[in-house]
């Protein structure tokens, strides 16, 4: 056994217990521990042997959410290779970008993307990939059957006795304030340490967990995942959120525990079976990405006796970092909650020194579930984590007597549209790309179904002309769909400071409400 083989313990652990219902298949796939192991085993043989697959290298996989997802990550904490997983919004020039960045030997991919598969074999940035395999359908030319390539692997256990708690297991993906890409390293040790921050918050060995969260993000995977089965738990995968679907399964299933963002919360209270979803299953629930509005805790309260727990976190700190108590999601609405029992988090000013209770400043982090850093880019990787080996946020926040957090504003150009984090820095870039555009800025505006929605502002450079809609154009065939702005404004001047810069603040006061 070693720390990249939690099934290998599992499987001797509980190996009758149901570990993963993937209902997002048809017909649904019921899998005990001793099951899930079996598939991992298989798996990682037939990477290793097929497809020379070795500690360290890259396994990049871009597919909904499914039981392949895991069966991918686990085989590659038994080799000791570097689960990569994609965002499969993301358009196929960006992703790309990455292929070049983190230079994957093999693609895991769901049939629906394979014309983005293909337009990457034949991108000069993805030559890295010399295998591929389909999780369903015909797939690209060369490309092997995922249920093939596992029935011929050995189920023989696979070890690397040379894996080390501070290894990469995965790479997460996170948007750059610069327009490309990071790719946050999550070591052994950052999972570990990440499911005790979690289990601590009162997860139990037979909970039934239904998961909505994509697994290419931090909090699918090592929050609202993997701990479970660390613990034994019962884990209900969907191919994507569908409100209608996630009520009648936690009846039918008899889920304990389910989390969300406040977007998907609201949409369930819109769902044609709210009304009669039986949800007395439910421990509780838990939200993060945005706080919870009041009203929406009291429905939930008022209708189902639904119990909330409130989280903040981040791809580069595991992610779970801060927890709001369920007695506590009215009492301190807005607050983000406490540290984390194995987080330090203080308040510094711009000198980098630590400020006092309902001081303004930014957060900053330390502890065992911190990255390492950026996957090859040293200078993101030194620009976030100072020389005492605190990791700068780039959230102004304050805490009040009580060490309760709140966020307050953010120091990174950044805004959250339904849960994902938004680079404007990434959408300029492509608009910038577009001959007629002298200038350009992309912000957030609130939005009562999404949190916040972009806006594009731009000027376009004397004597051009050019649509609203063509720049709409532009964006949709460069980026991923939610990083799209909802409208853009053609302006005839943009507010600039003394020293140059685009206020964009003035940008938001005139166009919030408008």
């Amino acid at each position: 056994m070693y720390i990249g083989d939690y099934l290998g313990r599992r499987a001797i652990y509980s190996p009758d217990k149901l570990a993963v219902v993937d209902a997002g298949k048809q017909p649904e796939l019921r899998l005990t521990y001793a099951q899930m192991n079996a598939r991992a085993n298989e798996l990682a043989n037939w990477l290793q042997t097929e497809a020379g697959i070795g500690q360290g290298d890259r396994v990049a996989i871009l597919a909904r959410d499914g039981v392949e997802h895991l069966d991918t990550f686990f085989a590659c904490g038994k080799l000791g290779a570097i689960h990569t997983a994609l965002n499969w919004r993301l358009h196929w020039r960006e992703l790309a970008e990455i292929m070049a960045n983190t230079t994957p030997k093999l693609l895991i991919y769901s049939d629906e993307f394979s014309e983005a598969v293909t337009n990457l074999q034949n991108d000069p940035q993805a030559a890295s990939l010399t295998h591929f395999v389909h999780v369903e359908g015909a797939g690209v030319s060369g490309s092997v059957l995922f249920a093939e390539a596992m029935a011929a692997g050995a189920e023989t256990a696979v070890t690397t006795p040379t894996l080390s708690e501070e290894d990469t297991a995965a790479l997460i993906f996170t948007g750059g304030t610069t327009g490309l890409p990071k790719a946050a390293q999550v070591s052994h040790r950052m999972i570990a340490w990440n499911t005790l921050n979690t289990v601590i918050h009162d997860l139990h060995h037979d909970d039934v967990y239904l998961n909505v969260f994509p697994l290419f993000h931090t909090g699918g995977l090592f929050v609202y995942t993997l701990p479970q089965i660390i613990l034994g738990g019962t884990i209900i995968l969907l191919r994507q959120f569908d409100p209608a679907q996630v009520l009648d399964l936690i009846a039918r299933e008899q889920v304990t525990v389910f989390a969300g963002v406040p977007t998907m919360y609201q949409l369930l209270t819109q769902a044609v079976n709210w009304e009669t979803a039986v949800l007395t299953s439910l421990r509780f629930c838990t939200s993060g990405g945005a706080p919870l509005p009041v009203p929406l805790v009291e429905k939930y309260t008022r209708e189902k006796q639904i119990k909330f727990k409130q989280g903040f976190g981040m791809t580069e700190f595991g992610p779970g970092i801060f927890a709001l108590a369920a007695d506590d999601a009215i009492r301190k609405a807005g607050s983000i909650g406490r540290p984390n029992f194995f987080v330090d988090a203080r308040i510094v000013d711009d000198d980098n020194q630590p400020l006092g209770p309902n001081e303004i400043g930014e957060l900053v982090l330390k502890g065992p579930s911190a990255s390492s850093g950026y996957f090859n880019n040293p200078e993101a990787s030194a620009e976030a984590i100072d020389d005492d080996g605190w990791f700068h946020t780039g959230d102004l926040a304050v805490h009040d007597e009580e060490w309760y957090f709140t966020i307050k504003d953010r120091k990174k150009d950044m805004y959250i549209s339904g849960g994902e984090n938004v680079y404007p820095a990434e959408i300029e870039k492509v608009l910038y790309g577009h001959t007629a555009v002298h200038m350009c800025a992309v912000l957030g505006l609130p939005d009562p179904k999404w949190g916040e929605v972009g806006l594009a502002c731009v000027v376009l450079k004397p004597g051009s002309t050019c649509t609203a809609d063509e720049l709409m154009q532009q964006m949709r065939a460069n980026l991923a769909p939610y990083k799209v702005p909802k409208r853009v404004e053609i302006l005839a001047e943009l507010p600039i400071s003394g020293a140059g810069k685009i206020l964009k603040r003035e940008l938001q006061d005139r166009f919030t409400d408008a």
